[in-house]
């Protein structure tokens, strides 16, 4: 006969076994002798190893071959320890408790050493009967008692350890029908770290003992000593707090993980219920404490996660809601509807076995009156120890038993709402990640076993649970984006979806005083669960709270526009405005893809002196233009971007949140096939304010109103920013129907659920079940792509930027001009607001239109949309206001590669004729257009496509030499240089292309005649006349090269030839050299 031995591993037989037992019992008798003379003479020094040895010999020994010696080890252990205790305590107990006093001090070592062995001892044996687990507790409780002045921090923490180790030894019975099936046995909160824990003491009984030990522990007869340890643990725990940097984190952490196995092993709200008052207020005290207290004892990361899990486990066990049915007043059909996973029929039988007479162990319930209301620390060691063997019952305290009753279960629920109110929001911001996990599990756990009994904070957990789902760490997030995804499938979403409507209201309804008030902490949870109750609840849930009436969403977007608003732009701390206040020096992107042209054009001297054997060199680096990828556009010009006086309200990470929402708002409109042409209807309503702005510009212009007096008007200024925050909502809302925002979302909301599974043990469950998702949320928002949403989208944003490219919102003024002056200077300041407010509009449109691009893709150019955006683009690139030349200068490069081209470049010489169109027709009304010189050289200064479109630019040129006569510069005689610079970008331009003219077309003259001798030589093999190439070839030859020369010749007259036209109507009073420069051009 042969087994194997779990803890070696080996293969040993029945006879090694019993030849074990022997060897081990020989050498336990050695040490126990010793250990007698131990506690007659504690300061003999041959018996210092004893205890090291013994312990050695226990470790290494299995369990099968201590636990028939259990007793006989037990025994000097017990003695030597009592003794300990006797010494160093400073009470007097009654003297039929007290054992001799021992002549000697035990030293500490000496405790140490017998507490190691029995608490290994009592990690492999198990007790074998309710006496003998008795005086083990017995013992233990008075080692508990010491305080921190009489024994030793080691001392304290070996009789926890001893404790917890006499509790994991205990397991359930055989028997089917004992009420220690009712459990679990082990905290259902354990975290993986602590799983350890669950696999110490013996894996089964040899020989089981005559009474159920755990079923014991669950009875009123043992109620006194439960509620008796859970008071010594939590005091333990809370005197190292108390003792600041000098209290024990390890002693700390085993108290709480030591309470929470003793919870765990009894189990049952019948004997637990009384003790939570007590229990709860501790560990609340517990959770205020961490608030303030960031080192010690009290600040300790891996205590404060203990005690989460273990006030959790405590309710969860205590207001279950299966174990209060009876005092839900509920039948359980409704208690099948919160818990569906649960079996009706198991349910209803484990019910009524419930509530049947209890008598176990020939004990019988007393009820007295009195008991209910006692602190669980007024019962005494002494009481608690004679009822629970029943020895003087005399002495029964009464019943230490609590009906939980409607009246009851309410009033608790009450109590413990408000504690975990004033703690749990607090600890969902705690720097800890680990504090954070402990309060996923918890509300994992609370949710799950008590919805019903804890209604009253199933709103707060909610919230929590969706400030987690945003955390920091992806290990966070992503397991309550687990959990809430399970809570939102369709198989419960029936039970959350009145909880979740009611926290909708009130996030929506507390937003904007958050947002606007001065700890932007709070006001970032408050936009998180608000991003995640939307997006859990799917599009038909905001679609429905939306649409239910034009007021309703009026009001919603209110809010937003509230909290997006400038009205605390300038309320921002002195320091905070100048370190985001913009250079006045800024770099262009735009200009660096010029620079290989430059370096090429710079030297006209040498590039007109160089061989032309050379230009192939010139050519290379010109030929070299910056590239870019798309992703690389998309990570140095990001868009959509926070506004610029957001900066002043919150951070980045606020704005985020807050984008969010109003993103998900517009992919809802879009995501739900029940809201056709809503988009339209909702975004009419930010639109207004850009309506309404438009129409008081034109009555100003109407009734030639200065500027000034415009923006002093009540309401004008206000209506400006207002337009700001419209267009900034409208381009979030936008934003949300791409797919870039779908994939932000998916990336956000990541799950990683497997077969779309989720294991709830974690959760508090007692069972291993595995509970399927019926869906996913992702799945919920998705755009709609038939062909009817895309062409209602279309037509949304094109009403948008109908409004966006009104003349008059580009008519606003940036910069101050003579006309603007007023005689009276009291606006002065408001015209410098007037800048401000008009700069970070012009910004927030220009992004709207990179936005509304990247939305539409190839439909952006193909409903005409680039085309009408952009001249405004470039002709924004030379704006006076540096936010806004940046802001032009990363759209159009969005624009170029959302499009498919290479370069910025590329993207003008594609569209040049409706941009060149657009410069002629401006050209014509300067007096209303005097920005447009500016850009041209601009155009052909930043972008570098001027030797491209050349022939485009003969109109223009014209019109040019026309106002560089006198007559055209006494008309405008500050736009002479504008046109000069915009003439010296065309020279440019006419230089480079002479330059690359006579190459070009020897290279195509090399190739014309390569492919006329590849056909000679074709014509001479099928024909074999020879005589005759030659004769071809004379004929042939002439007329293309003579044709390329004529080409050569009409193209470089046509360039030059607009040069020349300028330069000479304005040579003569501006430029005395200049003749000789056409004349040069000329003979060229």
């Amino acid at each position: 006969m042969e087994e194997i031995d779990k803890r070696t591993g080996g293969c040993v037989t029945v006879f090694d076994e019993e030849a074990q037992r022997s060897s081990v019992f020989a050498q336990l008798k050695t040490y126990c002798i010793d250990l007698l003379g131990l506690l007659q003479n504690p300061n003999v020094n041959k018996h210092s190893s004893t205890l090291p040895q013994l312990l050695r010999l226990l470790r290494n020994s299995p369990s099968s071959a201590l636990q028939p010696f259990l007793d006989y080890t037990l025994f000097p252990l017990l003695l030597l320890l009592d003794a300990a205790v006797d010494c160093r305590s400073q009470q007097k107990v009654d003297s039929e408790e007290k054992l001799p006093k021992t002549p000697h001090k035990v030293n500490d070592s000496v405790v140490e050493g017998v507490l190691q062995c029995l608490e290994e001892l009592l990690n492999k044996c198990h007790l074998g009967s309710v006496d003998q687990m008795v005086v083990v507790l017995k013992k233990l409780t008075y080692g508990a008692l010491l305080s921190p002045s009489e024994a030793a921090e080691e001392f304290r923490e070996g009789v926890i350890r001893c404790f917890k180790a006499l509790l994991l030894s205990l397991h359930p019975c055989s028997d089917e029908s004992c009420l220690c099936k009712q459990i679990f046995g082990s905290p259902p909160l354990l975290a993986g770290r602590d799983v350890q824990f669950l696999s110490k003491g013996p894996t089964k009984y040899d020989s089981e003992p005559e009474e159920c030990l755990l079923a014991f522990l669950q009875s009123q007869t043992a109620s006194a000593a439960v509620g008796h340890w859970l008071s010594l643990l939590l005091k333990a725990a809370d005197t190292e707090a108390a003792r600041g940097h000098r209290g024990s984190v390890k002693l700390r952490i085993e108290a709480f993980l030591t309470l929470r196995v003793l919870v765990a092993k009894v189990g049952t709200a019948d004997a637990l219920a009384f003790f939570l008052p007590g229990v709860v207020s501790q560990f609340t005290k517990v959770l205020h404490v961490s608030k303030t207290m960031i080192s010690g004892a009290a600040g300790s990361v891996e205590g404060l996660d203990q005690a989460i899990r273990g006030l959790a486990e405590y309710l969860m066990i205590v207001l279950q809601d299966d174990a209060n049915l009876s005092g839900l007043d509920m039948s359980r059909n409704i208690l099948t509807d919160f818990n569906l996973n649960m079996d009706k029929s198991t349910q209803s039988i484990l019910e009524e076995l419930r509530h049947l007479p209890v008598k176990v162990q020939g004990q019988t319930i007393i009820a007295t009156e009195g008991s209910s209301g006692e602190v669980v620390n007024t019962v005494t060691l002494k009481s608690g120890l004679v009822q629970m063997r029943g020895i003087d019952s005399g002495n029964v305290i009464g019943s230490l038993h609590v009906k939980r009753t409607k009246d009851w279960i309410e009033k608790t629920s009450t109590h413990v709402d408000k504690l975990l109110c004033a703690t749990f929001p607090h600890i969902c911001v705690h720097p800890a990640k680990k504090v954070r996990q402990g309060l996923l599990a918890a509300i994992r756990g609370l949710l799950s076993k008590c919805t019903y009994t804890l209604k009253e904070s199933r709103l707060m957990l909610l919230e929590c649970l969706c400030i987690l789902a945003c955390d920091d760490s992806e290990d966070v997030s992503a397991d309550a984006q687990e959990f809430l995804e399970y809570l939102f499938s369709s198989s419960r979403k029936l039970h959350v979806e009145r909880d979740v409507a009611a926290m909708f209201d009130r996030l929506i309804e507390k937003l904007p005083k958050v947002v606007l008030g001065s700890e932007e902490s709070l006001a970032l949870s408050h936009a998180q669960q608000l991003l995640v109750v939307i997006y859990y609840s799917g599009p038909h849930f905001l679609v429905d709270h939306l649409l239910r009436s034009p007021i309703t969403a009026a009001r919603f977007l209110d809010v937003f526009a509230l909290c997006l608003s400038q009205n605390s732009v300038f309320a921002g701390s002195l320091d905070k405005f100048i370190s985001a206040r913009p250079s006045s020096m800024g770099y262009l992107h735009s200009v660096a893809e010029l620079k290989a042209g430059i370096r090429f054009i710079g030297a006209d001297q040498a590039i007109m002196k160089a061989a032309p054997s050379e230009f192939p060199k010139f050519l290379g680096i010109q030929d070299k233009e910056i590239q870019y990828a798309p992703e690389n556009v998309r990570k140095d010009y990001e868009l959509p971007r926070m506004p610029p006086w957001f900066l002043y309200v919150g951070s980045q990470k606020l704005y985020h949140a807050l984008a969010g929402i109003l993103r998900l708002v517009g992919l809802s409109l879009m995501a739900d096939y029940r809201s056709e042409g809503s988009l339209t209807v909702v975004a009419d309503i930010p639109l207004g304010y850009l309506r309404k702005l438009v129409s008081e510009v034109r009555e100003k212009e109407y009734s030639n109103e200065s500027w000034q007096s415009w923006y002093y008007r009540n309401g004008s200024g206000q209506l400006l920013r207002q337009a700001s925050t419209a267009s900034c909502m409208l381009n979030e809302m936008i934003f949300g129907v791409s797919n870039q925002a779908v994939d932000m979302f998916a990336r956000m909301f990541k799950s990683r659920i497997k077969s779309e599974q989720i294991h709830e043990h974690e959760a508090g469950y007692a069972d291993d079940q595995l509970y399927k998702l019926e869906h996913s949320v992702l799945h919920d928002w998705k755009v709609c792509q038939e062909r009817g949403a895309r062409s209602q989208l279309i037509d949304c944003i094109g009403s948008i930027l109908h409004e966006y490219l009104s003349p008059e919102v580009w008519d606003l003024p940036l910069e101050h001009k003579p006309s603007l002056q007023q005689p009276n200077g009291e606006a002065g300041d408001i015209t410098l607001h007037l800048f401000r407010d008009t700069a970070m509009l012009h910004q927030v449109i220009i992004d709207g239109i990179g936005i509304f691009n990247m939305c539409l893709g190839q439909d952006f150019a193909s409903s005409g949309f680039l085309h009408s955006s952009l001249y405004l683009l470039l002709e924004n690139l030379v704006c006076s206001n540096f936010q806004i030349r940046s802001a032009s200068d990363a759209v159009l490069h969005v624009l170029a590669a959302t499009s498919g081209y290479l370069t910025v470049g590329h993207l003008v010489v594609e569209n040049s004729d409706y941009v060149i169109d657009s410069i002629c027709r401006q050209l014509r009304h300067l007096d209303l257009n005097p920005h447009v010189p500016n850009m041209l050289a601009a155009m052909l200064s930043y972008i570098g496509v001027a030797h491209k479109i050349l022939p485009l630019l003969e109109e223009p040129m014209r019109s040019v030499s026309l106002e560089l006569e006198i007559l055209g510069r006494h008309q405008h005689p500050d736009l002479t240089i504008p046109f000069l610079k915009a003439v010296a970008e065309i020279s440019k331009a006419a230089k480079h292309e002479a330059c690359l003219m006579h190459t070009k077309a020897e290279s195509y003259l090399t190739d014309v005649k390569s492919k006329m001798s590849d056909v000679e030589n074709k014509a001479r093999m099928d024909s074999g006349r020879c005589s005759s190439s030659h004769y071809d070839d004379d004929i042939d030859m002439f007329p293309i090269e003579s044709g390329v020369r004529l080409m050569h010749r009409v193209y470089a007259l046509l360039v030059h030839g607009l040069i020349i036209h300028a330069l000479r109507r304005f040579t003569p009073k501006n430029a005395p050299d200049a003749p000789q420069a056409c004349t040069y051009l000329e003979s060229y």
